[in-house]
């Protein structure tokens, strides 16, 4: 095993050129001779706890030593003189974060681009505008919003706050777990479609997960966004929270009227930044889009308004530059960042169901810096609380740091998988973690452990 782990080292850690990466544009250009070492990669993720197997980068992401010393300045450039940094750093140096976020993205327009604290609230802001349709009189009681069962939790209660409330009729996509192939996802997209036309209904609104939480699955966004087009969708809007250095990303390309991803997740920026692209046509209704905060900026246009939303700590927004220049500091810029996670997570997740003798959740192809791993069956994960206990069991007893996923059984399924784990790579992470994992699991199954024996 000892061999093993050394060429699993070396495929995780051989950041100079173990996999070709593909030539593509990059915002800034680095010289081979100054690719970033293995240790200074140790170095700048040195303040992450060693006790602890950190293979979820997907749900707080994680944040190099180098832009938490940039984010700190601008903390002092603000505090050494308050109204100084406002009246003459905070909106050029916002808007040069937002100029970056146009580049990376392939927007035509900055004004098409906003930032925001999260995914989550750039989806309030959508939704928001959704509600006031209702209220309005653009939409009809009773007309609908598609989005997918597997929608980010927070999202589902978004829709509950606004788009139910004023008379919307929420339909949600039931898509398959485990999942073979993108048609699985499209059928059942159609039969949603063709559901909200009943009656003459309008489908004034689809919100499609670009990457979903958990499980997590790579949704084919530009095929379903087709699909809008054809069936007379309105708008559509992709909560794509994971997409910035985890997929491709072109807005030109996906085509959505609204779009929203994190920096803070698989871009290497500090909690929270990330960016709502509102696309510019008549049909999007941009010029109508608030956010839910209202400030004396009200009513100079979105990018405007989520600028100064009033006195708070902006600094997470200003270090964008500083992120462009770390991801160019590897082979491939966010290209072959993104390139080697994807491989690497799949080669793990492959070690692991091996190991366990179950299967992973998608095929490669639909998996990006994320992959679902099934648990042995014999651990016994019954719920979503059983998962949850078995999540905190892992972290307090093995220093292991991974989310779990309950999969409700289906009629008439023997020993079926009920439980799985969502791995992560970033670059931070060794073959050791994901071996610590395996070893905690081989453990617990050897000692007849199963979620019964956790207390509440």
């Amino acid at each position: 095993m000892a061999s093993n782990n050394t060429n699993h080292h070396r495929s995780i850690t051989d950041i100079n050129g173990s996999h070709p990466i593909p030539k593509k544009p990059k915002l800034s250009s680095s010289s081979s001779s100054s690719f970033i070492t293995v240790s200074e990669i140790e170095s700048e993720f040195s303040h992450h706890d060693t006790t602890i197997a950190r293979i979820n980068n997907g749900s707080f992401g994680s944040c190099p030593s180098s832009i938490i010393s940039a984010q700190q300045q601008w903390q002092l450039k603000y505090l050494r003189q308050p109204d100084h940094f406002y009246f003459n750093y905070l909106k050029p140096a916002i808007n040069n974060s937002r100029s970056i976020i146009k580049d990376l993205v392939n927007a035509q327009n900055l004004d098409e681009i906003s930032i925001v604290d999260n995914a989550t609230t750039a989806a309030a802001i959508v939704l928001q505008h959704t509600a006031w349709c209702f209220r309005e009189g653009k939409f009809n009681k009773g007309d609908v919003v598609v989005m997918l069962h597997y929608a980010y939790g927070a999202v589902k209660k978004s829709m509950e706050a606004y788009v139910t409330r004023a008379g919307g009729k929420v339909i949600e996509v039931p898509l398959p777990f485990p999942v073979n192939s993108n048609d699985e996802i499209v059928t059942e997209f159609r039969k949603a479609l063709e559901k909200g036309k009943i009656d003459g209904k309008k489908i004034r609104l689809a919100v499609i997960d670009h990457v979903t939480s958990m499980p997590c699955v790579v949704i084919p966004v530009k095929e379903l966004i087709r699909i809008c087009r054809d069936e007379g969708v309105e708008q559509v809007f992709v909560d794509a929270a994971h997409s910035i250095g985890c997929v491709d990303v072109d807005m030109q390309e996906i085509g959505a009227d609204y779009y929203t991803s994190n920096l803070h997740k698989w871009f290497f920026c500090p909690p929270s930044i990330a960016f709502l692209y509102t696309k510019k046509n008549p049909k999007s209704g941009g010029s109508d889009l608030h956010h839910p905060v209202v400030s004396h900026e009200y009513g100079n246009g979105l990018a405007v308004e989520s600028a100064w939303i009033g006195t708070r700590d902006y600094s997470a927004q200003l270090v964008v530059p500083n992120a462009l220049e770390f991801v160019n500091r590897f082979e491939g810029g966010i290209e072959g960042i993104k390139k080697r996670n994807h491989e690497v997570v799949v080669e793990m997740g492959d070690m692991l169901v091996k190991a366990w003798g179950t299967h992973l959740g998608s095929p490669a192809h639909m998996c990006a810096s994320m992959v679902m791993v099934g648990l042995p069956t014999c651990l016994g994960i019954r719920s979503d609380a059983d998962a949850l206990k078995l999540r905190a069991h892992l972290r307090d007893v093995f220093g292991v740091e991974v989310p779990i996923y309950y999969r409700p059984p289906r009629d008439g399924e023997v020993d079926p998988v009920t439980g799985y784990a969502r791995i992560s790579h970033q670059v931070y992470n060794k073959v050791e973690d994901y071996y610590k994992f395996r070893d905690a699991v081989n453990q617990l199954v050897d000692n007849g452990f199963a979620c019964t024996l956790l207390s509440g």
